[in-house]
């Protein structure tokens, strides 16, 4: 048997393109000489982060149909002739022994001409309420690799395995120490710590918010890590202070995780997956404009299991007070949130996604 090849496809968002990167970080790890290509939507973000990851990306001419009538739309099924043809060349030359996707547009027409072949395909699914593409590819593919349970509503049963969500390897089993990442970002040992994360883009609604509590955080004695991303960055670096440290991004994520006492975060599928593995008292504020909601749809899954706080944007001025205080107030309710949330982690996902594919080649 030769080397073998792989293909894997998704992008569009970090939460598509990160979990296929671990992904193929461990095959590569399994099989140094196997050969992996990516395919992505051109002009998404995954052209330039899989490069940077040191893997070949082919680009596919697709978007995804928008909500109302648009030349996009119109062009939408020229695109996706175009894409299911130009996949049908990729797959055809590379010859790969199984496809993985992890949801997006590029990984429709991929997948689906990999699955006329006979190509052994396998799909990664991160939410808790399935996306459109690999709704449509359900019955196609061997393997579905699911992070929630009850996702037999979307999927064939027999197929789904639940895996968790791959997330990046310095996460699992935090190694820096406390007083090193405090010393990191210039805060103090004797106060808490609060970390803002609006996912990799940053949040509007989460920036306004904090903005406006600043007075109120210092009231309760805290200092705060503020990821508020690139595009809001010039508006909020003025917060910049003794006690609130404004970033547009945050490269040393570990160490904002070791430091936190306290987390607000958006809730994408990546973001719940590494939160779990953090296990600190966590208020998820979900965005309300993402497909079909799925946001909330995971951060309800963790609230279920009382290991999460979860308040809707449209419900900030209301109840944020009330909610952030029944928490920071109680030892008792941080250590049960904690506890609770821990419990959901799945540290060994991308390894374990990793065995469905090689039961599949092999």
């Amino acid at each position: 048997m030769g080397s073998y090849k792989f293909i894997l496809s998704g992008g569009g968002t970090g939460g598509h393109i990160y979990p296929a990167i671990a992904i193929a970080n461990e095959l590569q790890r399994r099989y140094p000489d196997a050969e992996i290509l990516f395919v992505g939507a051109k002009d998404r973000m995954e052209m330039e982060k899989v490069p940077q990851a040191g893997y070949k990306i082919e680009g596919l001419w697709i978007t995804g149909i928008q909500r109302k009538l648009t030349l996009k739309n119109l062009l939408f099924p020229i695109k996706l002739i175009s894409s299911l043809m130009r996949a049908n060349s990729i797959v055809s030359k590379f010859k790969p022994h199984a496809v993985i996707g992890t949801g997006g547009f590029a990984s429709g027409p991929l997948l689906k001409m990999a699955t006329v072949k006979g190509i052994p395909c396998v799909l990664q699914e991160q939410n808790s309420f399935a996306g459109i593409t690999n709704k449509l590819l359900k019955d196609k593919v061997k393997k579905i690799c699911v992070a929630y349970d009850g996702m037999e509503k979307f999927f064939p049963k027999d197929k789904i395995v639940k895996t968790g969500n791959p997330v990046r390897s310095d996460l699992v089993g935090l190694k820096a120490a406390k007083s090193e990442a405090l010393s990191y970002f210039e805060l103090s040992a004797n106060k808490k710590v609060l970390l803002v994360l609006g996912g990799s883009l940053g949040a509007r609604r989460i920036n306004q918010l904090i903005a406006d509590h600043l007075a109120y955080f210092e009231g309760l004695g805290l200092q705060i890590i503020w990821q508020c991303g690139k595009g809001y960055y010039e508006t909020y670096k003025a917060h910049q202070s003794e006690n609130s440290k404004v970033h547009a991004f945050l490269n040393a994520m570990d160490k904002a995780y070791v430091a936190a006492d306290f987390i607000i975060s958006r809730a994408g599928a990546g973001a719940v997956s590494e939160l779990c593995l953090v296990g600190k008292p966590t208020f998820f504020i979900p965005s309300p404009v993402v497909a079909e909601d799925h946001q909330t749809m995971n951060a309800l899954s963790l609230v279920e299991h009382d290991a999460a706080i979860m308040i809707r944007e449209k419900e900030l001025d209301s109840k944020f007070k009330t909610e952030f205080e029944s928490v920071f107030a109680s030892t008792e309710k941080q250590e049960e949130l904690s506890k609770n949330i821990k419990a959901l982690a799945l540290p060994n996902a991308t390894s374990d996604i990793c065995d469905e594919i090689e039961k599949l080649i092999q």
